[in-house]
């Protein structure tokens, strides 16, 4: 993936184009410290995402951000420092993307939320291919830190799922109760399903995964005949 607007706009670098004014510059310091730190985010997306965390360094970072070493340095203690920042501002993006569709759709339309955050979850990821590769292909070979930060998304989504179905289940009492557990597993199964078509290059037909995102989440959390899920 060389071109970064293949990788969506969290990979979108300034690699072929002019960098910053260098010296003194009508720019607002605040503007230009705020360019660089957005151009150095997109640019770790983009280079781990062609290259993979191990073998991308400063430089190809920098090299893609269009801007000096020095002003990597003044953003960032290191690489991990850079990737973990990019890593957790593209996921909390998703997560708030996920929540403001889903409350835009009324509140006792239990299974039509539930439809929403999945096809807004997919979507999200569909378009931001190189995001999808970092955050699923390429976080568990980053670190312990890296690890955790993953590890975290999951219960986050589980917490997500458990608040969900508290709130259904008082207009549909007779939907199992079930553990955190549950949750979990289906945040597990959701992220090995992306990651299966994203290792697989097929991140652009996750979207095609949510009548089946859908069905396992209410076979589990509404003890719901597969397949039986309303569109």
């Amino acid at each position: 993936m060389t071109d970064g607007t293949q990788g969506g706009t969290l990979a979108l670098t300034h690699e072929g184009k002019p960098g910053l004014p260098r010296g003194r510059s009508r720019l607002p310091t605040r503007t230009v410290r705020a360019s660089q730190r957005e151009r150095l985010l997109r640019a770790v997306i983009a280079a781990v995402a062609e290259f993979g965390y191990a073998a991308v360094t400063v430089a190809d970072i920098v090299r893609r951000a269009k801007v000096s070493r020095a002003a990597f340095y003044a953003h960032f203690r290191d690489k991990e420092s850079c990737f973990l920042t990019a890593t957790h501002e593209g996921w909390q993006l998703l997560v708030s993307r996920v929540i403001a569709a889903a409350r835009a759709v009324a509140d006792d339309a239990d299974e039509e939320v539930l439809r929403v955050g999945c096809r807004t979850f997919l979507g999200f990821l569909g378009d931001e291919p190189a995001f999808a590769r970092v955050f699923y292909i390429e976080m568990p070979a980053a670190g312990p830190a890296a690890a955790n930060r993953l590890q975290a998304a999951g219960h986050l989504f589980a917490q997500i799922n458990c608040t969900w179905h508290e709130r259904a289940r008082e207009r549909h009492p007779d939907w199992p109760a079930v553990p955190y557990e549950a949750c979990l597993a289906l945040a597990g199964a959701t992220a090995e399903l992306v990651r299966s078509l994203v290792r697989a290059d097929r991140t652009s037909a996750l979207p095609e995964l949510e009548d089946t995102l859908v069905s396992l989440h209410l076979a589990i959390l509404a003890g719901r005949p597969w397949g039986t899920a309303p569109r």
